[in-house]
């Protein structure tokens, strides 16, 4: 559903090139949902905006069910619910007005978009303050309100960079019944987080990053079997740590 190859990307900061992604490569197969661990500052965003047609590469190949991204992002976009680090909302908005608004961009027909909204309030607890301006929100209610925006359309695939950052442990919650309610349904979910235990809940597929590096990709449960007894967080110090004493 996702595919990176050999994708690079590099940042100008000063006088001195930043590379964020090097030789970064990555799969993320229909219907499942995909966690990509790092530390802050490791690449997850840079690669999740590259897949989402935000940011362009410098080279490599970026597929999102099988569309070349580089080549024709507005159409690769119309399968992609994609939540960004930074969404803005509009406090004199209410959620269903924000909603509306957007499920008209996509063009939807007023009784589906009625019925989305509601699926998704449902989805995510918001029916108490759907009609609640924005301003009087609490941070987790905006988040989840944020996530709604993205997935209006009800695409094929959701991108969400950091869902939980921030948020208190009933909103985590909720947000994390989310993406297992998505994938339960057949979606593709590719979250990032540096939050390794939630990952290893709610996750079958596993990419680990550092330093714009893939260092490790594959099923949640052959990387434990791999490395029986050791958490996700034991799992990546080892790799960083291997990683860091190797010749660049």
């Amino acid at each position: 559903m996702i595919r990176l190859e050999q994708v690079h990307k590099c940042f100008r900061s000063g006088k001195k090139d930043v590379q964020a992604l090097v030789d970064f490569s990555m799969e993320v197969k229909p219907g499942l949902v995909y966690g990509l661990l790092g530390p802050n500052g490791a690449g997850k965003t840079t690669a999740l905006r590259i897949i989402a047609t935000l940011l362009k590469p410098d080279a490599g190949v970026v597929t999102v069910n099988e569309l070349d991204a580089r080549r024709d992002p507005g159409q690769a976009r119309r399968h992609i619910g994609f939540l960004t680090g930074d969404t803005k909302l509009y406090d004199r908005l209410t959620p269903r007005e924000t909603l509306r608004y957007f499920g008209s961009l996509y063009e939807m027909i007023p009784g589906e978009l009625d019925g989305r909204i509601a699926e998704l309030a449902r989805m995510l607890q918001m029916d108490d303050y759907l009609d609640r301006r924005m301003g009087r929100l609490s941070t987790g209610q905006k988040q989840k309100l944020s996530i709604a925006r993205a997935v209006i359309h009800n695409p094929a695939v959701i991108v969400l960079d950091e869902p939980t950052s921030g948020l208190d442990v009933i909103a985590s919650r909720n947000v994390v019944e989310f993406i297992l309610q998505s994938g339960s349904e057949g979606k593709t979910v590719l979250f990032s987080t540096h939050i390794l235990s939630e990952a290893e809940r709610i996750c079958q597929d596993i990419g680990m990053i550092h330093l714009g590096r893939m260092l490790l990709e594959d099923s949640l449960s052959t990387i434990k079997a791999v490395h029986p007894g050791n958490t996700l967080e034991d799992i990546f110090l080892e790799l960083v740590e291997n990683h860091e004493e190797e010749p660049q």
